[in-house]
């Protein structure tokens, strides 16, 4: 049976979390017992600089337990090189990303590893936002940015998912050791997506329950969300799905603003030009003084029109370029993509003695 059964490895990212955490390792570990019978499994925590003693909680919970390792920085790298150290230490064939409040539960993991092996995806997410997710105790205003920034990744990455920031994710472990991550904070999450949109990849998303534990009276909940550089993070985000948007819009609008004062001073200018006092005179003569009169009578008109029309084409021109760069990286990626892919496939075929190791190599 143990030649059989899959690897998975669980990735836990903790950071300020001790007085939940082993608890909630206890009820993990207690979960996946009862998967014993389809899967191996072992559990990496990783601590990324916490202050709060989370690190020794780690390190205590693991001992005894061969299964369970603790990964540590000693200061705070954010959750991008997290999942970096975690992935590069991983041994299974599937790799699972827990939120270490257990916000999602553990029967998610059963759910995503079944999605990923019936359509053979690379990537299977979990979703509290599309029909069948459900969420519950989350504070509103948390709610409405986590909403409103996943309805904007969606937008960028052409409607494809419903959430692009949630961790609780399922990987394909050869496939994610080939996308080269580069994100140091939370957009790794939406950059996974994007370089394996890039290269076709299969991801499938399933409804997710999202829960927050009661908030006891008095007591407010810590938020590792920084509002600020969060929604900072999820414009530059959805930059790196279609950046020429950023440039086209507003260079649309600025000509569509162009157009009413442009509009203003044709029209003021026919009026001159068509005016009884200037008909005996050449067109050319009376075009000129009817641009003349027009601009003494509203010079703004004409400046606003001028710039609006200029910027315009200056923002339409930088969208123009951005797609063309956008194509280029993707064309780069790609190749890159495959010969290093090719690279760690000879690297694991001189790894690969134990058989047991579901197809792992360090």
């Amino acid at each position: 049976m143990s030649e059989t059964r899959p690897l998975v490895s669980l990735v836990v990212p903790c950071y300020n979390e001790a007085e939940v955490l082993e608890k909630n390792l206890g009820i993990l570990c207690e979960h996946m017992s009862t998967l014993e019978d389809r899967y191996r499994w072992e559990l990496l925590i990783v601590d990324d600089g916490s202050r709060d003693g989370s690190a020794d909680v780690a390190e205590r919970f693991a001992a005894g337990r061969p299964n369970v390792r603790v990964l540590r920085h000693l200061t705070n790298f954010r959750l991008g090189q997290v999942l970096r150290f975690a992935f590069n230490n991983c041994r299974g064939k599937y790799v699972v990303t827990l939120d270490a409040d257990l916000s999602y539960s553990p029967d998610h993991v059963e759910r995503l590893l079944q999605a990923m092996i019936e359509n053979r995806a690379k990537i299977v997410l979990a979703s509290a936002y599309m029909p069948g997710g459900s969420v519950k105790n989350v504070p509103r205003m948390r709610l409405l940015i986590s909403r409103a920034a996943n309805h904007f990744l969606s937008f960028m990455a052409k409607g494809s998912f419903s959430t692009l920031t949630g961790m609780v994710r399922a990987y394909d472990r050869r496939f994610l050791r080939s996308l080269s991550l580069r994100a140091m904070d939370m957009s790794v999450n939406a950059e996974i997506i994007y370089k394996a949109m890039l290269l076709r990849a299969l991801i499938v998303e399933i409804p997710g329950h999202l829960a927050w534990a009661p908030q006891k009276p008095g007591v407010r909940r810590r938020s590792g969300m920084r509002l600020a550089s969060n929604m900072m993070t999820y414009v530059l985000s959805g930059f790196m799905f279609r950046p020429f948007i950023f440039f086209t819009l507003p260079g649309l609008a600025l000509l569509l603003f162009s157009l009413y004062p442009g509009g203003w001073a044709g029209v003021h200018i026919l009026e001159h030009l068509i005016e009884p006092a200037s008909g005996a005179a050449p067109l050319d003569v009376r075009l000129s003084a009817a641009v003349a009169g027009a601009f003494l009578q509203a010079p703004h008109t004409f400046i606003l029109a001028g710039v609006g029309a200029l910027l315009g084409i200056q923002f339409l021109s930088l969208g123009v370029l951005a797609l063309q760069g956008k194509k280029q990286f993707e064309e780069l990626y790609h190749l890159c993509s495959n010969v290093y892919r090719h690279q760690r496939d000879r690297e694991d075929e001189g790894d690969d003695t134990d058989p047991h190791s579901g197809g792992t190599g360090t």
